[in-house]
């Protein structure tokens, strides 16, 4: 099953369907914990899911952390079943809520690598005060593509990821 989202509030959807994450092969049986470094959305030591909703998606994705990661990646295909998820498409439902979605679209690598705090970082601090479990950030290398970012998985009234046997 291809991703699929649902739901007529862009601040409130629900998504479900396979997705997928490139993780280093060294570390794949930890894939489920959630990033190790710092990302778009989160701090180095907050556990936070970056997940694509096709292949094409984990391509494009990879391109930005290219110098960052190991040359050889496995994909793994995940199942998801999500709530509370803020889709970062709807700028008008995000401008809505004092969200500028420039905010999550900014650069955000050299801002970390200064000793800054990306503005995206305050985007999710903001949709998690609001209850939000994550987001779909539009991919910005091809605008035909996105991507799902976890907040929270796994723990009771949390989404659901569970790797898919293949």
């Amino acid at each position: 099953m291809s991703a699929l989202v649902g739901g007529g509030d862009s601040l409130a959807r629900s998504v479900s369907g396979t997705f997928y994450r490139a993780v280093d092969p060294a570390h794949r049986a930890a894939a489920l914990a959630g990033s190790r470094s710092a990302g778009r959305y989160s701090r180095a030591d907050v556990p936070t899911l970056y997940l694509s909703a096709s292949r094409e998606g984990v391509a494009a994705a990879m391109i930005a952390h290219s110098g960052a990661r190991s040359p050889v990646l496995d994909v793994l295909a995940l199942e998801v079943r999500a709530d509370r998820i803020v889709d970062l498409r709807a700028h008008e439902a995000l401008r809505s809520i004092g969200i500028d979605p420039a905010q999550a679209a900014a650069e955000w690598q050299e801002t970390v690598a200064a000793g800054g705090t990306p503005s995206s970082w305050r985007v999710r601090e903001e949709l998690e005060r609001r209850g939000a479990h994550g987001l779909i950030d539009p991919s910005r290398r091809r605008p035909d593509l996105w991507h799902l970012v976890l907040f929270r998985w796994n723990r009771l009234g949390a989404p659901s990821v569970r790797e898919i046997p293949g």
